[in-house]
């Protein structure tokens, strides 16, 4: 933060002067760190500029986006930024009766608005391009992740993704706060292209990873709302489920340690306290039939055996399960037994026959923008022209999570396209049982695999 000692001996005037004077400084007063501080924004914006160009983005697109990024850190370097902001801190000042003299009033309301607007653009470069912080509110990872963990999602990784709607609201995702979810927090008319920086890893079997849910086709792809899984099945890849088991290239995939299926449970003592919280099992439940649906991990499995009371633990057929995927009406396939489908990789050409097009129609005509996409007479069509084969412009992952009968995902709604893709998840840094009200201490820094 600069200091702004030296404008303290401007004559007083009224209030909007003396803000000026106050907080106004000339370019030609800035010091040699300011100027190399500037110049290296300048260069990365113009770097960013010819990236979206690439990615195609017109001149005058990217252009503004350049311009508008420099402008902000001129804007604070100038402390024009806070001199907009400092009258809001004297409302609240005089709001909450605390009264100052005049200088004094500006000067506090520039020391805080300094402070936010340093620590929101430090923030917002922190969480756009080295990590973020996500928290787990739905049991489709459990066991692996619990419901309350926090997590640290490295954006480096997998390369940075630019963003693709720059002008919008710090710190909240696609709605403001306080506005009961009706109110965007981002505007539409400066959308940019897709665009990364580089990589550090690529996205490998079995990564779990932070991605932008595919089905809201009607919001920028970074304002989607986030999701975490497994990605099992990565570009290049052939993947079918059978019987529960996921094959990956026709060999058994390696399931996760702390994986979840549903069991029939048939017991003499039924659905007990002690049973819940003994085995921690999180979804328990009688049925019509006379035996107990029981969600939990094989080591889980193995220790229940033990249970006074247990009659037989067996594998339950959850095709039963109701829920819309995407490939079940055309092929009839089920969470339990998927597939096979090859997952496309970018330059792959697939012919474009009917199997094929029930496939690959949502990902070509949304993912790849291509709304013409049509069939007709036993053809497929694109721009009114007759295509044979199509060539993916995308890598395409294949999700899941680990509770694997419990979970909407890639045997949902398809394939989730690299656009999509925020993060690859490093850590838990924080974890909260919201139904015992505690913290989960055994689970601080645990690494996530």
């Amino acid at each position: 933060m600069s200091s702004i000692k030296e404008n303290t001996s401007t004559k007083k005037g009224n209030f909007f002067s003396d803000l000026f004077n106050y907080f106004y400084k000339s370019p030609k007063t800035f010091s040699k760190k300011q100027w190399i501080v500037i110049a290296i924004w300048i260069v990365l914006n113009i770097v960013c500029m010819f990236l979206y160009m690439a990615a195609g983005a017109s001149f005058g697109l990217a252009l503004l986006n350049a311009v508008y990024g420099i402008l902000i850190i001129f804007g604070y370097f100038t402390r024009l930024i806070a001199m907009i902001i400092a009258p809001i801190f004297v409302i609240i000042f005089k709001i909450v009766g605390l009264v100052f003299k005049q200088e004094n009033e500006i000067q506090t309301a520039y020391e805080w608005s300094d402070a936010l607007i340093f620590a929101t653009i430090a923030a917002t470069i922190i969480r756009g391009y080295f990590m973020e912080a996500y928290t787990i509110p739905s049991s489709s990872m459990e066991k692996s992740l619990l419901i309350g963990d926090f997590l640290f999602v490295s954006k480096y990784s997998y390369g940075n993704r630019l963003p693709q709607t720059p002008l919008s609201f710090p710190f909240v995702h696609n709605k403001l706060p306080f506005t009961e979810n009706k109110v965007q927090s981002y505007l539409n008319f400066m959308k940019m292209p897709y665009t990364r920086l580089f990589a550090i890893s690529t996205i490998k079997n079995n990564d779990v990873v932070v991605f932008n849910y595919p089905f809201e086709i009607d919001k920028p792809t970074d304002k989607k709302e986030n999701y975490i899984k497994r990605c099992v099945g990565i570009a290049g890849d052939s993947l079918k489920v059978v019987n529960q088991q996921l094959f990956i290239n026709n060999k058994p995939a390696d399931n996760p340690e702390l994986m979840q299926h549903f069991y029939k449970v048939v017991s003499t003592e039924g659905i007990s306290k002690s049973f819940v919280d003994k085995y921690d099992i999180t979804e328990a439940y009688p049925t019509n039939s006379g035996f107990l649906m029981v969600n939990m991990t094989n080591p889980t499995k193995e220790k229940l055996k033990e249970y006074n009371g247990i009659v037989s633990i067996d594998r339950t057929d959850t095709n039963f399960i109701s829920g819309y995927t995407a490939f079940q009406e055309k092929f009839k396939w089920s969470i339990d037994d998927f597939g096979t489908v090859y997952i496309p990789r970018q330059g792959d050409n697939i012919e474009m026959n009917e199997h094929n097009y029930d496939i690959y129609e949502f990902a070509i005509k949304h993912y790849e923008n291509n709304p013409s996409l049509v069939w007709q007479n036993g053809k497929a069509f694109l721009d009114g022209k007759e295509i044979k084969t199509y060539q993916f412009k995308y890598n395409y992952y294949f999700m899941m999570g680990d509770n694997r009968d419990n979970s909407a995902d890639s045997r949902f709604w398809g394939f989730v396209p690299e656009t999509h893709i925020v993060g690859k998840a490093l850590f838990i840094w924080m974890s909260w049982d919201g139904n015992n009200k505690k913290v989960r201490w055994s689970r601080i820094f645990n690494g996530i695999h």
